[in-house]
């Protein structure tokens, strides 16, 4: 019916509708592949055949769009999912969810003490750095005070030519005493202000490390002039009528404890009796042996002739180091008695005990000052006194010489 288009018309349009159609899908591909070419085609078929293009193309859009947004949806959500999985790949490992089981509870609180014992080490490590650091400050202060006055000590273990063993050591006992008077003041605060053991039992040892301290340095000033140590030359006046090879007896502070000390059992008093005892016996052990000392010395030297003695004095002077012997000895028994009663008693009782004794030696320093203090006046009244009783005595035995004298 209707006149056909020119061939070359048909190619023509055939082709460029492939080149408006390229990037269609493959559907439109086959359907145009599936109509016959050499049919012609008219213009209204064209228009069909453009408008449902431009509908594909449209709807291939549409979808290359959803297409896109679901892949960044996925994208976006794939780091959430890999969290997730993550977390639950962990989940079954930690136990975060459930209880912990006792060797947990038991490491932990391993953990725990030693995090708290490494605290206090640390702690004690900071206080022993103060305490050094206060004792070499006071060195160095003794050190300069010594040097104003020309005096110097070899730090090597000798004493300088400038001065003696026995003055250092009339130095450091003097320094041991402003400290042992501190030490006092702090267990007499301590009993007062009502400690607990514990921290009375730490200022118990400290005073006992102070008589250790006392003791250590009596021992190396004794390898340089024993008789300055066993003659108390260190001491007071009055302290030094009360010596015994060089410091106090043991058993007479035993005894002074157990008559000062109150609230002390039937059992604690059984075995101060019982230290008393032993420390009485190893005394006259001492005693005897110094006083054998003492005669050998005497012997040696009165049986020397008159004319060359020098043999005898060289075994008198072999004899006589044995006196640093003894005083270690005695010292060693002073000291473990200290210890024995600590022992013996409780924290408080022996902070007590340090208390008496400290202030028993006090009051004999103090008579000492007051002896030494007493007014010309009344030394020249006692001393008239004394001449008077004297001839007096004179008078009474006179007749009795008047008596005699008449064989």
């Amino acid at each position: 019916m209707f006149p056909s288009w020119p061939m070359r018309f048909h190619q023509s349009s055939i082709g460029g509708t492939n080149n408006k159609s390229g990037g269609e899908s493959s559907d439109s591909a086959l359907s145009s592949k599936n109509e016959n070419p050499f049919e012609p085609e008219s213009p209204l078929s064209k228009k069909a055949s453009s408008f449902c293009s431009s509908d594909q193309l449209q709807h291939l859009q549409l979808q290359q769009d959803m297409t896109n947004n679901n892949d960044v949806i996925k994208t976006a959500s794939s780091p959430k999912s890999a969290h997730e999985k993550l977390q639950r790949k962990g989940g079954g490992s930690t136990s975060d969810n459930k209880p912990l089981d006792a060797k947990t509870l038991r490491r932990l609180a391993q953990n725990r003490e030693a995090a708290r014992k490494s605290r206090l080490r640390k702690k004690a490590y900071v206080q022993q750095l103060e305490s050094s650091r206060l004792k070499l400050t006071q060195l160095e202060q003794d050190l300069q005070r010594a040097r104003s006055q020309g005096m110097f000590m070899d730090w090597s273990g000798g004493v300088g030519s400038n001065i003696s063993s026995g003055a250092m050591f009339d130095m450091e006992y003097a320094r041991w005493l402003e400290e042992d008077n501190r030490l006092l003041t702090e267990l007499r605060n301590g009993l007062e202000a009502a400690l607990s053991d514990n921290e009375m039992r730490v200022m118990v040892e400290g005073y006992l490390c102070h008589y250790d301290e006392v003791f250590r340095v009596k021992g190396v000033t004794a390898k340089a002039d024993v008789f300055h140590v066993i003659n108390g030359g260190w001491t007071s006046q009055a302290e030094r009528c009360f010596l015994w090879i060089g410091g106090f007896r043991p058993s007479e502070i035993i005894m002074m404890l157990i008559q000062q000390l109150e609230a002390v059992a039937e059992q604690q008093i059984m075995g101060m009796y019982g230290l008393r005892h032993s420390s009485q016996q190893a005394e006259e052990a001492l005693s005897q042996g110094l006083d054998q000392l003492q005669q050998s010395v005497v012997d040696t030297i009165a049986g020397a002739p008159l004319v060359d003695g020098v043999q005898q004095m060289v075994v008198a002077v072999g004899k006589l180091a044995n006196l640093e012997g003894f005083l270690r000895q005695a010292d060693n028994l002073r000291q473990q008695t200290l210890h024995q009663l600590c022992r013996l008693l409780t924290v408080r009782q022996a902070a007590r005990s340090f208390l008496v004794i400290g202030e028993y030696y006090a009051r004999l320093r103090a008579l000492s000052s007051l002896w030494a203090s007493r007014s010309r006046d009344q030394t020249i009244i006692t001393s008239d006194e004394n001449s008077c009783q004297t001839t007096t005595d004179m008078q009474m035995l006179q007749p009795s010489h008047n008596h005699f004298s008449s064989f």
